[in-house]
């Protein structure tokens, strides 16, 4: 379905600026915006539907690092030991926060990698295979 948008011409120009860096067109970095955002609309706070939005500007290298993006080792570590201390223990206020802080960062990290997964797919890659998406290093 085609549909006629009218936009502030300064953000006509980031739009614009964005294609060009990722030497994509106008058209295709839009559709994605759009269809990135389109699922979140009622569910997910502003900051990360606006976040997952721009990832559609993002160049092809940009989105596979993205979608290779994982928690800090440590991070994992220390969420694994806060889950076992509240099952054995219960946790304190302090470490209830730090586990809350730290669950939602992994939230974060599953959108932003699923989020790239997506884009990549509809830019043609061929992303069945999870091996592609193990950290490189």
């Amino acid at each position: 379905m085609d549909v006629t948008l009218s936009l502030p011409d300064a953000v006509y120009a980031q739009i614009m600026l964005a294609a060009e860096k990722a030497r994509r067109p106008v058209e295709d970095v839009l559709r994605e915006a759009v269809t990135a955002v389109a699922p979140l609309a009622g569910t997910a706070p502003e900051r990360e539907r606006t976040a997952l939005a721009q990832m559609a500007y993002l160049n092809d290298a940009a989105l596979w690092q993205a979608a290779r993006a994982t928690m800090l080792v440590e991070q994992r570590v220390r969420l694994e030991a806060l889950h076992d201390q509240k099952r054995e223990d219960g946790l304190g206020a302090g470490e209830e926060a730090e586990e809350q802080a730290l669950l939602a960062l992994y939230r974060e990290t599953l959108l932003v990698r699923a989020q790239a997964a997506v884009l990549l797919k509809q830019r043609g890659y061929d992303i069945s295979d999870p091996e592609q998406f193990e950290p490189l290093g």
